[in-house]
C-alpha cells in the first residue's frame, strides 16, 4: 500500500496553499525552518508508514459520520413531527445541539481540512454537512483554514479571536472599561454566536468581500450557488418544514434553546485551544512584518492541548482537545491524533519548544476564566 504524503497540499482548504497568496498580499512572512518542521513531518511520515496506514480514509470516521448523522436526524425527527411534552421537547432539544456541534466538530471539520478522504469529492460533500447546522463551507474555508490557521493568535489577522467591542480575547485589542466584567458575561455572548453566524456572519462576508482586515473572494457561479442552496435548506430545517406543526412562536423558542446550547458548546471548545493563558499572541516586526517563528513552532506557542486521556470527550469534539496535533497537520484525520501527539511532544521537547496541554476540560476551562480576567483588567 501506497502510504499518502502528508505533505500534500493539494485539497481544498489546506492552509498552507491558502496561506501563501494572503502571505502576499498582507506582507506577512515566516522564517525558513531551522530543522524543526523537517524532524517532525519526517516522523509523523514514518508513523504512518511503519503502519501501513493512510492519513485518511479511516473505517472509524465513517462510522462515526453515520452515528452522527443518525443522531442529529432523530433528534430532529422527534423534536419537530413526535408529539412531546414540553419537558421532553426540551431535552430532545438540547440533544439535537449536542448533535450539530457534533457535526461541526468532525465531518465538516475533516472534510473542510482535506482530512476525511483522499477524494476530494468526498472531502467537498462532508464539508457541506457544515450547512445543515447554518454555516457556510465556502466561508469556512477562507475563515479558518486560510486565515486562522495560518496567523494563529495574530491580531488583525485571527479573525476568531475577534468578538468586536464586546470581548477582547487578545493583548494586542483594545481594552474597555467594561471588560473588566467579561469573565462573567462572556459565557451569554457565546450563546448567540450560532445565531450571529447564521444571520448575519456569512452574509456580511459575502457583501463586502473582507473577512475581519482581510478580502476573500466573494462566492460566485457554483459556490454562490451552494451559499444560497445552504442558506436555504438550514432554514427550511429550522423554520419551514416545522411551521406546518407548531405554532411560529413555539419554534422559535426551541431554536432559540438548541441554537444557544450550540453556541455555547463550540464556543467554549474553540477558545480553550487558544484563548488561555498558555498561548502567546505575538506581532510581526513592524518594520519587516516578519514572524519570530517559523510557521510549526509558531502554532504550537499559540495552541494549547486538553483532556488528552478523555476519550469521550476526545471522540465527541473530533480531536480538538490535540489541537497543536490540528494545527500542524491539518490534512490528517483527527482519529490519528492521540498516537500523533507523542511524537510531536517528545520532538518538540528535543528542539526545546514549549508544548502545553492541560490533565483535564475543567483546568482548561479555568484557565480560559483567568485569561478572560486578565484581558478585561487595565494593563
Amino acid at each position: 500500500m501506497r502510504v499518502a504524503s502528508i505533505l500534500d497540499s493539494s485539497a481544498k482548504g489546506h492552509p498552507e496553499r491558502t496561506a501563501q497568496s494572503a502571505d502576499k498580499q498582507k506582507k506577512i512572512r515566516f522564517p525558513g525552518s531551522e530543522g524543526f518542521q523537517t524532524v517532525l513531518k519526517s516522523r509523523v511520515n514514518a508513523y504512518f508508514a511503519r503502519l501501513n496506514r493512510s492519513p485518511r480514509d479511516s473505517v472509524r470516521m465513517y462510522v462515526k459520520t453515520a452515528t452522527i448523522i443518525t443522531w442529529f436526524f432523530t433528534s430532529y425527527a422527534f423534536l419537530v413531527f413526535a408529539p412531546l411534552p414540553t419537558w421532553a421537547g426540551i431535552m430532545i432539544s438540547i440533544s439535537l445541539a449536542f448533535a450539530a456541534a457534533a457535526v461541526g466538530f468532525n465531518i465538516q471539520h475533516d472534510g473542510n481540512h482535506g482530512a476525511y478522504s483522499g477524494s476530494r469529492l468526498i472531502n467537498n460533500l462532508m464539508a457541506l454537512t457544515l450547512e445543515m447546522v447554518g454555516g457556510s463551507s465556502y466561508i469556512w474555508n477562507y475563515k479558518h483554514n486560510a486565515m486562522h490557521h495560518t496567523y494563529s493568535n495574530i491580531h488583525g489577522h485571527d479573525d476568531d479571536i475577534n468578538l468586536g467591542v464586546l470581548g477582547r480575547l487578545c493583548p494586542h485589542q483594545k481594552r474597555f472599561p467594561f471588560h473588566r466584567y467579561q469573565h462573567f458575561y462572556i459565557w451569554g455572548l457565546y450563546g448567540f454566536l450560532q445565531i450571529k453566524w447564521a444571520f448575519f456572519d456569512d452574509f456580511k462576508h459575502t457583501v463586502r468581500g473582507h473577512i475581519g482586515k482581510l478580502p476573500f473572494p466573494r462566492p460566485k457561479g457554483l459556490n454562490l450557488l451552494i451559499f444560497l442552496g445552504g442558506k436555504l435548506f438550514f432554514f427550511s430545517l429550522v423554520f419551514v418544514i416545522p411551521a406546518f406543526f407548531h405554532p411560529f412562536w413555539v419554534i422559535c423558542l426551541f431554536y432559540l434553546l438548541t441554537s444557544c446550547t450550540i453556541g455555547v458548546i463550540t464556543s467554549v471548545i474553540f477558545q480553550l485551544a487558544h484563548c488561555l493563558e498558555e498561548a502567546d499572541f505575538p506581532e510581526p516586526d513592524p518594520q519587516s512584518l516578519q514572524m519570530k517563528n517559523e510557521w510549526m513552532i509558531h502554532q504550537i506557542e499559540t495552541t494549547v492541548n486538553f483532556a488528552r486521556k478523555n476519550h469521550l470527550l476526545n471522540w465527541y469534539i473530533g480531536g480538538l482537545n490535540f489541537q497543536i496535533e490540528h494545527h500542524l497537520f491539518p490534512r490528517i484525520s483527527h482519529v490519528h491524533y492521540p498516537a500523533l501527539s507523542e511524537i510531536v511532544e517528545n520532538t518538540c521537547r528535543e528542539f526545546g519548544i514549549g508544548y502545553f496541554a492541560h490533565h483535564t476540560f475543567l483546568s482548561s476551562l479555568k484557565s480560559h476564566y483567568l485569561f478572560l480576567q486578565k484581558m478585561g483588567r487595565p494593563a
